[in-house]
């Protein structure tokens, strides 16, 4: 018997990875939701209906855009009305958001998703002056909650990948990942078109939508988050010098130049044929660069 073969050379059990561990950004958006919603439940005024947080951090027009605090157009998108509102966002964002953590970068997907989040609560603002699609008077009235930056993730899923299959809960049927968004884009016209009591939420959740669209289609927006998601950002790399002329390094800035295209080209497929139609080789590129 060998030394390494010893029982007391061998290594322990090795620690299995975390679900969360390529996806930090829907990790950390679940934490916050979740503990921002509980630790309003300990604020809570007795008798009353509103906590401090969300008399500060709610989206309305008269005091976002008219009173210049446009903290609120990021600080709704973590506020809750109740638990089922909460429950609903959180395990959308924790079947859907995955997918496009890995597909856009970490950096990059939580720009996507607080981009949608603003465009919903700007799409409503437009809406309201608009006479005759929404009530009268809801200059004061208040958005909050994550289902804007939802909405743009789950169009951006549909974009990508429109024929992949899930399965609904109700009723149990197998759906494709566009018809699923059709569905909700189609649900949430209805409501704002017959004024429902909930119409300025459907207002913020198709504005949501339609910056993911925008984000995802538009190719000079998407060109500006596969950089973002890049390693570095935006930012320049300094030249390499090379103190041998046979290597065949390339500088840091070129590297990131063809990774970003690469990245581009396979969105591009996923979009026109479907996730299914990637290679192994393709899978293992969109694995790696979300690690990073």
């Amino acid at each position: 018997m060998g030394y390494a073969d010893r029982d007391y050379h061998r290594a322990g059990p090795q620690r299995p990875v975390s679900r969360f561990a390529d996806i930090p950004v829907v990790k950390w958006l679940l934490i916050s939701n979740i503990g921002i919603f509980l630790l309003e439940a300990l604020m809570r005024p007795e008798g009353h209906f509103r906590t401090p947080l969300e008399i500060y951090g709610v989206y309305s027009i008269d005091t976002a855009l008219e009173g210049f605090q446009l903290w609120r157009l990021i600080s709704f998108q973590f506020l809750h009305g109740g638990f089922f509102h909460l429950l609903f966002n959180m395990w959308a964002l924790w079947i859907f958001g995955p997918f496009m953590e890995r597909a856009w970068r970490s950096k990059a997907f939580l720009v996507f998703y607080l981009l949608c989040g603003v465009g919903g609560a700007l799409f409503y603002t437009l809406l309201v002056f608009l006479p005759g699609l929404l009530p009268d008077g809801m200059v004061g009235d208040h958005l909050l909650g994550a289902s804007a930056g939802i909405m743009g993730i789950l169009v951006g899923v549909a974009v990508l990948a429109p024929n992949a299959q899930i399965r609904l809960l109700f009723p149990p049927i197998p759906m494709s990942m566009k018809t699923f968004a059709l569905v909700f884009i189609g649900l949430e016209v209805f409501l704002l078109l017959s004024n429902s009591s909930n119409a300025g939420g459907s207002a913020g959740h198709l504005g949501g939508a339609l910056v993911g669209v925008l984000l995802m289609k538009v190719p000079a927006l998407r060109g500006l988050l596969v950089r973002v998601g890049s390693p570095g950002g935006r930012s320049k790399a300094k030249p390499v010098r090379r103190a041998r002329p046979e290597s065949k390094l390339r500088p840091r800035s070129e590297l990131v130049a063809a990774e970003a295209t690469e990245m581009d080209r396979i969105l591009d497929k996923i979009n026109k044929e479907g996730l299914q139609s990637l290679t192994d080789k393709e899978r293992e590129f969109l694995k790696g660069v979300s690690r990073k």
